[in-house]
Parts: C-alpha cells; sequence; structure tokens
C-alpha cells in the first residue's frame, strides 16, 4: 500500500509526500481549497492527475513539474501513482505566495498582469538543483526535532530554485552535477546498493560497476542524496526493517537477516541506534498484544 506525509510549513503551505513502492497503483483523493497553488514534482517512475471525474488527465513523468492555478474553480486533488513511484507536492495560498514574491512579479511569469486571476497550469522540468533538494526531502536523516526546520528551509529552497532562470550559478557551485551521465551513474550506485542491502559491495567495487571513480562516487552520492553511501544504505535498511516488522510478516531475527544481519544483537543494537527504541518494543507500541 502507497502512502502520504503531509508537513506544515506555515499556515497556508503545506507539503505533501507520495510514495508507492509496491508493484501495484495507489490513489489519493484530496480535497484542495479554492485559491491554493500547486506545485508536483515527478521525483521516480510516474503519476496522472484526473479532473472531472476522469474526463481530463495530466501525466506526471519523473523529473517533470506541474504548477496548477485556478482561481476560478476547486481543483481537487485526484492522484493515481503507478509502481514505485514518488511525487513531491508544495500546496500554497496565493496570498502567501504573492507575500513571497511580490517585489518579483514581473520577474515571475505567473505573477504578471496579464495571468493575474486566470487560470495557470505549466508543465516544466525538475533542473539538477531541484533533484537535489526532493531527494534530500526525501531522504531525511537527521534529529527528528528538526525535521519541520528542515523542510520549511527545503521547501522555500524549491521554491526558488523553480522559478530561478539561470542555472549557471547552480553549474558553478558543483560542476560534477553539469554532467547529466555522472547523476545517471550515482542513481544506479544507489540501486545497486538497495537491489544489494543484505550484502552490498564495497565502495571499489560499486566504483567499478558504475563506471566512476572513487572519489567522484563518494563526492557525488553526498551531493545528491545528501548521506555517504553506507549512511544512506543504513536508514535504507532501517526503514525497510521496520515496515518489513509493520507487516507483521517476520519475527525480529527473521527481518534482520533480510536486512544483512547475521545475529540478531546486531540487528537490535542498529535499530535502536536509528529509532532509539529496540524492535520488540517498536513492536509492542504498535501492536500491545505482541
Amino acid at each position: 500500500m502507497g502512502s502520504q506525509e503531509e508537513i506544515k510549513i506555515e499556515n497556508d503551505f503545506i507539503l505533501i509526500r507520495f510514495q508507492n513502492d509496491e508493484n501495484e497503483s495507489y490513489r489519493v483523493e484530496r480535497h484542495i481549497s479554492q485559491g491554493l497553488i500547486q506545485f508536483h514534482f515527478g521525483m521516480k517512475g510516474r503519476a496522472k492527475f484526473v479532473f472531472n471525474s476522469g474526463n481530463y488527465a495530466l501525466d506526471l513523468n519523473e523529473e517533470k513539474s506541474y504548477l496548477l492555478y485556478n482561481p476560478e474553480k476547486e481543483l481537487p486533488l485526484d492522484l493515481e501513482l503507478a509502481p514505485n513511484s514518488w511525487v513531491i507536492s508544495l500546496i500554497i495560498s496565493i496570498q502567501k505566495f504573492h507575500s513571497l514574491f511580490s517585489s518579483e512579479a514581473d520577474y515571475i511569469p505567473f505573477l504578471s498582469e496579464e495571468n493575474n486571476d486566470k487560470k495557470y497550469y505549466k508543465e516544466d522540468s525538475i533542473s539538477p538543483s531541484m533533484a537535489i533538494v526532493l531527494s534530500q526531502m526525501f531522504h531525511y536523516n537527521l534529529n527528528p526535532f528538526i525535521k519541520n526546520l528542515y523542510y520549511k528551509g527545503k521547501s522555500y529552497e524549491l521554491l526558488g530554485l523553480y522559478f530561478n532562470k539561470n542555472e549557471d550559478q547552480n553549474a558553478e557551485q558543483c560542476p560534477f552535477l553539469i554532467d547529466e551521465d555522472n547523476v545517471i551513474k550515482i542513481k544506479k550506485a544507489k540501486e545497486i546498493i538497495i537491489a544489494n542491502m543484505a550484502e552490498p559491495p564495497g565502495l571499489q567495487e560499486l566504483s567499478d560497476k558504475i563506471g566512476l571513480n572513487l572519489k567522484k562516487l563518494k563526492m557525488g552520492f553526498k551531493q545528491i542524496y545528501g548521506d555517504t553511501v553506507y549512511g544512506f544504505l543504513f536508514d535504507y535498511k532501517m526503514d525497510y526493517a521496520r515496515q518489513l516488522l509493520d507487516s507483521g510478516s517476520y519475527n525480529v531475527n527473521e527481518v534482520g537477516l533480510k536486512i544483512g544481519y547475521s545475529t540478531g544483537s546486531h540487528f537490535i543494537a542498529a535499530f535502536k541506534k536509528k529509532f532509539a527504541t529496540t524492535p520488540k518494543k517498536y513492536l509492542m507500541s504498535i501492536n500491545p498484544n505482541t
């Protein structure tokens, strides 16, 4: 079953993460009040927005975005995520949006007099710099106490990049990411370690597999995913372990073996490091009868 997580950035401004890692489509229907601007970013896979009871649809493909706004009527969210698809959405009121960009109205076509009080739909590509921010928003691994602050900063950064006409400054900040082949290779590295999470390759072996030298692998992975290769893998394994425990189909030892821990004690220690509780106590918290 897919999932959605809503994070309140401020009043009249929310972020929603949609995630479907299953083999079946996941559909979400949600009321969106009139006067709200919708930004949707396709991070992985594909999704489809359905309007007017199915009479009209918009496909959102990977690395594409939509800006949707209609001041004359509500645009309820009817979203269908294909298997293995991720989408991040920002929903913000027109009043809040104007307060952010009022001095830049001439710079942003959406805020020009020509488009004032008119419906506005725009499809666009996700730039490399936006892709990094979106990935960081999905792979949050910092202290839970600063989660909302982190997402607030990233949401504003994402909006700033969305309306940034000139990407040259981003290229100067990280020349590595200008080369699309490098980005593709780093994404492949992530897929390899996830597919082999129980017995992941060493860094040099991983470097050889993707055809990128070790230094670039380390630098690029940290730049795109905000963590080291094995730091990212540790967080991924722990989140996956929690999902397996949630399913009720596996005991603690079985979960540990599935993600690569040969002894239960090592898995318990790792789980406690990540979630500050043991797997058994976690199971008891979600099912007191366990």
